[in-house]
């Protein structure tokens, strides 16, 4: 595969991830607080169950990509940008996995409002390394045309 390609492969799932992240941070964290304690257990299980078929895949693909053009553009790209965006990658894996998780287990266990602002503040994190990391691929895509 070109580096071109790849570096546009790696923007296309980056791009859509940042979407994804920023609707997330800025409509559904926040409306977790509106719904009936009642009805959240029934909320988060669907929830859970909906939200990893939209990003478990191309969360997957992302770092597979991203390992890639590190190390397929490590001499090719521009200041170690290829490790850059892997590095970025790493860090929102490492967030999801230590302390979005936590916060979805405890809210798995009932209605918890100190934990649906922790996930909400937390998400920040994930938020701007995935738009930090598409506009750094954007950059790159750019610079090829």
């Amino acid at each position: 595969m070109s580096l071109h390609l790849l570096v546009l492969l790696n923007f296309a799932v980056a791009a859509y991830l940042t979407g994804l992240i920023w609707t997330v941070q800025m409509v559904h964290y926040p409306s977790f607080g509106k719904v009936p304690k009642e009805a959240w257990a029934a909320f988060h299980a669907a929830h859970t169950r909906r939200m990893s078929y939209v990003v478990m895949a191309p969360m997957v693909l992302e770092l597979g990509l991203a390992m890639w053009l590190a190390g397929a553009g490590r001499a090719e790209l521009p200041g170690g940008t290829g490790w850059w965006s892997l590095g970025l990658v790493l860090l929102i894996w490492a967030v999801t996995l230590f302390i979005s998780v936590p916060f979805h287990n405890r809210l798995e266990k009932g209605f918890d409002y100190i934990a649906i602002d922790g996930l909400t503040r937390t998400n920040w994190l994930r938020t701007l390394a995935w738009t930090a990391r598409a506009v750094l691929l954007g950059w790159l895509v750019a610079r090829a045309l």
